[in-house]
């Protein structure tokens, strides 16, 4: 199990912050909607909040080995 999180859901976690990320600032060069700018700032917290939640279960999953 500690294996299937390090391995494939951390970095799941990670490209999915980013992408997020980059069509944030994608939209903002681009002088996109603010609406859509927002949308994509409150999805991005959320998904950081994810991804710290799987790398924080990781890590305590490997101290229990």
């Amino acid at each position: 199990m500690t294996l299937f999180l390090s391995n494939v859901l951390i970095p799941i976690a990670v490209a999915a912050v980013a992408a997020v990320l980059l069509m944030g600032l994608i939209n903002m060069m681009r002088g996109g909607s603010p609406n859509l700018s927002q949308k994509l700032m409150r999805m991005r917290v959320l998904l950081q909040f994810i991804a710290i939640v799987v790398t924080m279960t990781t890590l305590w999953m490997v101290g229990q080995q």
